[in-house]
C-alpha cells in the first residue's frame, strides 16, 4: 500500500525560503540604490559620507550572511535596525526638494516666461548664444513673438553623443513670419557640475565606467533640476552639430495645424509649472523624451501608443515612423540619411552667410516640409 505523502513540511520550507530570499533581494537593492544616492548627494561631505557607506555595506553584508558568520547584535535586533535605516534614509532623500535660486550654469540661467494675447506669444528669455569652436560663447538672451495661427510645421531633433539607444530630444516649430523656435527639456545644472545620462536599462552599463563614474546617475538620484529652454536653432542645434560634434537628426513630422498650436501651447504650460515649482530632471521617467511624449498625449490621446521606445530615446525615430508620423516616401534607413544634419552644417563656420535663417535652410535641405496630416 502507497502511504500518504505528507506535503506540509516541504510547503512551509519552501515558503520560509521564499520569505529569506525576497528580504534578502531587498536588503541588497535598497543597500545599492542607497549608496548611490549618498555617493551622489554626499550630505556629510565626502569623507564622512564614505564612513557611512562603508558602514552601511558591513551591516547589510552581516544580515545577507555575506563575510560575516554572524550578525552584529541578534537576527531581530538586527533587521529591526535594517528597517529603521530604510525609514530614515526614505525620509532624508524624499526631503530633498528642487531649487530655483543655485548658481546655474550660463546656459540654463533664465526661465522661460511669456505673455499672450489672443493668438500672439510673446516668449521671454529665449537664448540665442553665439558658440565658439572652443565652446566658449557669446551670452544672448532675447524676446520674440509669435503669431500661432501662423505656425506651420513641427519637427523633431534626435542628437546622439554615445552610440544608437541614447539621445537627446528636441521639439522645433516653423512658422511663417517668424524665425523657427526649438524647445528642449534638459538639466538645469549648476556653474560645478557636469552630466552624462545613463538613460535606459542595462545596455547603457559602459557609461558608468566610460564617462564620470558614480556622477554620471545624478540623473536618477535628485541631482539636477529640470529645465525648459526655448532656443534659435543656429544655437541649440549648431552648439550639438558643430561644437560638440553630436550626431544631429531633422524629422520633420505630420501634424494637425491645431495640435501643433496646442503641442506649443503645452510648452508654455511646462514654463508656468516650472515658474510656479521647480521640478526634478529623472533619467527615466521626467527626461527630454518622456516629457514630449505626454504633451503629444494631451493633444491626442490616441495619436502615440505607449512603446519601450519611449524610453531608449535614441530610437523614437523608428518609433514616429512605425506609428505612420514620419512620411514613408522614405524607409527608415532613408530618414535616418536624409535626416542626418552634420555633413550640411560642417563647414558653416567658412560660410559668408552664417545667419540663422541660413542654418535652417541648410538643416532642412532635400527633407520633406513638416505638413499638416
Amino acid at each position: 500500500m502507497i502511504k500518504n505523502i505528507d506535503f506540509h513540511p516541504s510547503i512551509s520550507a519552501l515558503s520560509i525560503g521564499l520569505v529569506h530570499f525576497l528580504f534578502s533581494f531587498f536588503v541588497l537593492s535598497f543597500s545599492i540604490w542607497l549608496i548611490l544616492a549618498l555617493w551622489v548627494h554626499k550630505p556629510f561631505g565626502r569623507s564622512l559620507t564614505l564612513v557611512l557607506i562603508a558602514v552601511w555595506v558591513s551591516f547589510a553584508l552581516s544580515i545577507l550572511g555575506i563575510y560575516f558568520t554572524s550578525f552584529f547584535f541578534t537576527p531581530m535586533i538586527d533587521i529591526a535596525i535594517f528597517l529603521t535605516g530604510v525609514l530614515l534614509s526614505l525620509l532624508w532623500y524624499f526631503h530633498i526638494q528642487p531649487q530655483q535660486d543655485r548658481a546655474w550654469s550660463p546656459e540654463v540661467s533664465k526661465l522661460l516666461t511669456y505673455s499672450k494675447y489672443k493668438n500672439t506669444i510673446t516668449l521671454n528669455n529665449v537664448r540665442n548664444f553665439k558658440w565658439h569652436t572652443d565652446k566658449t560663447y557669446e551670452v544672448c538672451w532675447e524676446t520674440r513673438v509669435f503669431n500661432l495661427d501662423h505656425i506651420t510645421g513641427v519637427n523633431i531633433i534626435t542628437s546622439y553623443w554615445m552610440g544608437p539607444q541614447i539621445a537627446h530630444t528636441l521639439v522645433s516649430f516653423n512658422f511663417s513670419d517668424q524665425r523657427p523656435i526649438v524647445f528642449s527639456i534638459e538639466i538645469r545644472k549648476q556653474i560645478h557640475e557636469g552630466f552624462s545620462a545613463i538613460g535606459g536599462f542595462f545596455c547603457y552599463w559602459r557609461v558608468f565606467l566610460l564617462l564620470e563614474g558614480f556622477s554620471a546617475i545624478g540623473g536618477f538620484f535628485r541631482q539636477f533640476e529640470l529645465s525648459l529652454i526655448a532656443s534659435d536653432e543656429k544655437d541649440i542645434l549648431y552648439t550639438r552639430s558643430n561644437i560638440r560634434k553630436e550626431k544631429v537628426y531633422f524629422f520633420p513630422i505630420r501634424m494637425q495645424k491645431h495640435q501643433m498650436q496646442h503641442l506649443f501651447q503645452e510648452y508654455l504650460t511646462t514654463a508656468d509649472e516650472l515658474k510656479a515649482s521647480p521640478r526634478w530632471y529623472n533619467t527615466l521617467t521626467s527626461n527630454c523624451t518622456t516629457i514630449v511624449f505626454d504633451m503629444v498625449q494631451a493633444v491626442n490621446p490616441h495619436q502615440l501608443p505607449k512603446d519601450y521606445r519611449i524610453l531608449l530615446s535614441g530610437y523614437l525615430p523608428n518609433y514616429l515612423y512605425d506609428s505612420g508620423v514620419l512620411d514613408h516616401q522614405w524607409n527608415i534607413e532613408e530618414w535616418y540619411e536624409h535626416a542626418y544634419i552634420n555633413p550640411r552644417t560642417k563647414n558653416f563656420t567658412y560660410l559668408e552667410d552664417q545667419s540663422s535663417e541660413h542654418f535652417s535652410y541648410l538643416i532642412r535641405l532635400g527633407l520633406p516640409q513638416a505638413i499638416s496630416s
